[in-house]
């Protein structure tokens, strides 16, 4: 969202620092693991089918400035247990939008992906037009975009901590103090870090992925992006690529972790490779093959997993990102066209009611 906004704000002519407490993109937030899903027939609040087309559009864009592949049309597929979970509001607010999408019973899952072992409690909404994207590479061009607008990058440079005053921002750090009119804070999964100066209710915890052996099936050009919610738990993953097999990661569950402790390895539980396993051998036998890789990244949750995008609470010239909940790399185009927007015009055409901080009835003080 940094590295976005970064973009976008340097675009417009704006004087734009940019401070990251490592070398982007790395692997100490929630962008590597080389891939992420780019959907459109979203869940939740309406908002987010129009920020996922527009930040399609975006994506799209900084494909063409940047000539670096960043988005594969692959198509996504979410499956799910009809007695867990039903596609029906979401192909209804697709649909409004104009956003393609079809509802497949198993039996048409299954002719079309034979590969797949689906009960007939099973059904799935397809969107032929989703598919992914390539996370670091959209980072590192969003960051030669930057700077080749003028931005500036300070990289090993962790924020010690912020303070404000009318009119002004000073960003406090190892190497020194970074005065400016305005700050954007989008510190992902270390925001507690920025603490009192602003204290969100988000709670960071560990994810895994895991790469598997997997039978042509299941590689990129064959199969889609595809996300699974049953009675095991929600999941999502990708198509093999290059022989790397295929990928899969769990939504839910995840262990708390907080700025400074250490970050268990992937394999330090059971369940890290279990889970995944397990999926796989019930729906995709054909990808549950020896573990290839495994990672571990972080996810930065709100209470309701929606995101945060909002002012200060006392520093209307403060401007907050945070709390993606595991789904927000895909809107990240828009989210940093969205915080350049409020800097620079104090208004954004985008809704972004439903990601105010007010939701929570926290009082000033309870966020310092």
């Amino acid at each position: 969202m940094g590295m976005s906004t970064g973009y976008h704000l340097a675009r417009r002519g704006v004087k734009t620092l940019l401070i990251d407490a490592f070398d982007p993109p790395h692997t100490e937030g929630s962008h590597h693991g080389d891939t992420r899903l780019i959907r459109h027939a979203y869940s939740g609040d309406p908002a987010y089918i129009d920020l996922a087309l527009r930040a399609q559009v975006l994506w799209e864009e900084a494909e063409a400035e940047s000539g670096l592949e960043l988005l594969v049309p692959s198509g996504v597929l979410n499956l799910a247990d009809s007695g867990v979970y039903s596609f029906s509001g979401r192909l209804a607010e697709a649909h409004k939008r104009k956003v393609r999408a079809e509802q497949l019973d198993a039996e048409e899952i299954r002719r079309r992906w034979p590969a797949l072992n689906l009960p007939e409690s099973f059904e799935a909404m397809y969107e032929p037009d989703a598919g992914y994207l390539y996370s670091e590479r959209c980072i590192t061009a969003y960051r030669q975009l930057a700077l080749a607008h003028g931005a500036e990058l300070l990289t090993n440079t962790p924020v010690q901590h912020v303070t404000a005053r009318e009119g002004s921002v000073t960003v406090h750090t190892k190497h020194g103090d970074y005065h400016g009119a305005a700050a954007v804070l989008s510190a992902g999964a270390w925001f507690h870090s920025l603490s009192p100066f602003i204290s969100l209710p988000i709670k960071t915890v560990r994810k895994v992925v895991g790469w598997f052996g997997s039978t042509p099936d299941f590689d990129a050009g064959r199969f889609p992006g595809f996300t699974l919610g049953s009675e095991e738990g929600g999941f999502y993953g990708f198509p093999g690529m290059g022989g790397a097999g295929l990928k899969i990661g769990r939504h839910d569950t995840g262990e708390e972790w907080k700025p400074g402790e250490p970050l268990a390895q992937f394999g330090s539980l059971e369940s890290d490779e279990g889970d995944l396993r397990r999926v796989l051998e019930a729906y995709m036998p054909g990808a549950a093959g020896r573990l290839l890789k495994g990672s571990v990244c972080k996810y930065e949750h709100t209470p309701d997993e929606d995101f945060i995008i909002d002012r200060h609470p006392d520093y209307r010239h403060v401007l907050l990102a945070g709390g993606f909940s595991g789904h927000g790399f895909k809107f990240s185009s828009v989210v940093g066209e969205i915080l350049a927007d409020l800097a620079v015009q104090g208004h954004t055409r985008q809704n972004i009611a439903p990601f105010a901080l007010s939701r929570f009835k926290c009082s000033a003080s309870d966020l310092r």
